[in-house]
């Protein structure tokens, strides 16, 4: 019986959910393969957790479906959603450890948001100008 493991993650308005199954060391991103996907820099990015996670990424399939936000956003939420997804098919503290070590942001989301725009027409920090005093 094989195990499969469903992890989220999410960055401003993109929200990524993985599946991790036994498999051969595939990684596919809204059906793009891991090599595929641009562009490269974000794509370097997202392979940090699949470096450090080392001799266990040849053992599992990772599918990851990502909606929202824009592509760095994206693959901010992907990145997380995929080394949460490592960390419990392994169960290793010390896995966890160096993931932590590394970047704190591969297991903690960043909660940021962007401000809401404020009443009357005005910007998020602006506030409406008046034409007296």
């Amino acid at each position: 019986m094989s195990k499969v493991i469903h992890t989220s993650g999410k960055r401003k308005k993109a929200i990524a959910r993985a599946t991790l199954k036994e498999g051969k060391g595939k990684v596919r991103i809204n059906n793009v393969n891991l090599d595929d996907f641009q562009p490269k820099m974000l794509r370097m990015k997202l392979r940090e957790p699949l470096l450090l996670a080392g001799d266990i990424m040849n053992k599992v399939d990772i599918d990851v479906t990502v909606r929202g936000g824009g592509i760095s956003g994206q693959v901010d939420a992907t990145r997380l959603a995929i080394a949460r997804s490592i960390i419990e098919y392994s169960r290793g503290e010390k896995l966890r450890n160096s993931f932590l070590k590394y970047d704190r942001h591969l297991l903690v989301a960043d909660v940021r948001m962007n401000e809401t725009s404020k009443p009357n027409d005005s910007k998020p920090r602006a506030k409406r100008q008046k034409s007296y005093r």
